[in-house]
């Protein structure tokens, strides 16, 4: 290990107030990346995950489902600033439905849920120093979500990018916030006891934790799930859904020979020569939705029981300290994963969900395509499907961040009578446009504008 980059490292977390604990898990996992540890999982080392049971065919008590998630609380990852999509500020806090952002959506779902079964159902983020008082001051509008001893919100650990060359603590004085780094989802388990929350949750009687990202709307309260769950006594559940061709690069569950464990199989941690075998969705059936169930108490036992150093896999991830600037300083980011503490827990369980339960927002084609007339909102503030989504492809020279998709589609395309949307070049939709069948707009010179009331067919405009 290189003592001198560690101890660098350390101290400079220290100085910038971050939790013993997170130093400590940071520590493990210097010593693992020192090591050569890649965290890569072979094809030759997993076997596929079998049959699990299926949401749909779940048969749990209404008593027993309103009894579990009166004792749930939601909790969702809200750190991203959506950077991928050229965003500086919370993710969730972009409009989605409407004006309705993320964060909008979201406290309409929760609150609906306890409107119908009367489950106090808390609210609480995942903040990160550069998501939390934007978002805090969003929730303000919702002031009824506040439940006492519960705290709205509590903060994710960071720490030093490294030195790809010598895993010391990257030095970059034309922004120095560009030298921290997230420590990953993973970091969710030593920040909740870190900030005291776990054990506030506890104190107010809540045994469960529904959590998911806050991108993501499909993950509503569910009483079934929760009392399914509650049933199972398991620790820690993960929910997962079939793959298709689009979740090929997806993150996956597997079954480790050597122990019969459950894994979590993230892109980062597959080696090159399996991605082939990796990305075979008739083999590796489902997919990882981030949408986790914990028993906090389960959770409160193994972290007291590791001095709150969960035995979680490593992810390397390989940048440069400024991700805008390829030239800038190459640096190792350490990293891991929440869901792939299903491994870390004796008795894990996992079922089987629709991909009613996985809409997440990644890029602007997935905006594009929640915002459409694809979804209507229910009176839970449910997103629900009116067709299969269709398959969107924007030119990403010209679409890729908001602000340049916010001015090229002013107006949302109706997209229930597409199979796919594929556009290249520069186009503006002018209102009332309808996109049907393999819908495609193929590039023109200089920018050009679908025009009111048009259809874009396979053959490009029409009408």
């Amino acid at each position: 290990m290189s003592a001198d980059g560690l101890a660098r490292a350390q101290q400079k977390m220290r100085d910038a107030g971050v939790h013993g604990t997170a130093v400590d898990v940071f520590t493990r996992f210097y010593g693992l990346l020192e090591s050569g540890r890649t965290g890569l999982i072979a094809e030759a080392d997993v076997a596929p995950l079998g049959d699990v049971p299926h949401l749909d065919r779940l048969e749990v008590d209404d008593a027993a489902g309103a009894e579990a998630l009166a004792a749930t609380v939601v909790l969702k990852l809200n750190g991203g600033l959506g950077t991928s999509m050229g965003m500086d500020r919370a993710k969730s806090l972009l409009p989605v439905r409407g004006d309705r952002t993320f964060l909008d959506v979201i406290a309409g779902q929760v609150l609906a849920a306890r409107a119908a079964t009367g489950a106090r159902l808390p609210l609480v983020l995942m903040n990160s120093f550069r998501t939390r008082d934007d978002s805090l001051a969003a929730l303000a509008a919702y002031p009824e979500l506040a439940v006492d001893g519960v705290p709205l919100d509590f903060l994710q650990n960071r720490e030093p990018k490294l030195r790809a060359d010598d895993l010391a603590p990257v030095e970059w004085p034309a922004d120095p916030s560009l030298e921290w780094c997230p420590p990953g989802h993973g970091d969710l388990y030593t920040a909740l006891r870190a900030s005291g929350v776990l054990d506030a949750l506890l104190a107010a009687g809540f045994r469960y934790a529904a959590v998911s990202n806050s991108d993501n709307l499909g993950a509503t309260p569910d009483a079934r799930i929760a009392g399914w769950f509650a049933s199972t006594g398991a620790p820690f559940a993960a929910e997962v859904a079939r793959r298709t061709p689009a979740d090929r690069k997806g993150g996956h569950l597997v079954v480790r020979r050597a122990d019969g464990r459950l894994v979590l199989r993230e892109s980062a941690q597959t080696p090159t020569e399996d991605a082939e075998a990796a990305g075979d969705i008739a083999t590796h059936r489902y997919f990882n939705t981030n949408n986790l169930w914990l028993d906090l108490r389960a959770l409160a036992d193994e972290l007291d029981r590791t001095g709150g150093v969960l035995d979680l896999p490593l992810i390397r991830n390989e940048k440069t300290v400024d991700p805008t600037d390829r030239s800038s300083t190459k640096v190792v980011q350490i990293e891991s994963a929440m869901g792939a503490a299903i491994e870390v827990f004796d008795g894990a369980a996992v079922l089987e969900v629709g991909r009613e339960r996985f809409l997440p927002v990644k890029t602007t084609n997935d905006l594009l395509v929640l915002r459409s007339d694809v979804y209507d909102v229910d009176g839970a503030h449910r997103l629900v499907a009116q067709v299969d989504a269709p398959f969107v492809d924007l030119d990403p020279e010209h679409y890729a961040t908001v602000a340049a998709f916010d001015r090229r589609v002013a107006h949302v395309p109706s997209l229930r009578a597409a199979t796919s949307l594929r556009v290249r070049g520069d186009w503006t939709f002018s209102p009332d446009v309808r996109a049907a069948g393999d819908a495609a707009l193929a590039a023109v010179d200089g920018p050009a504008t679908v025009p009111a009331g048009a259809t874009v067919g396979p053959d490009g405009v029409t009408g």
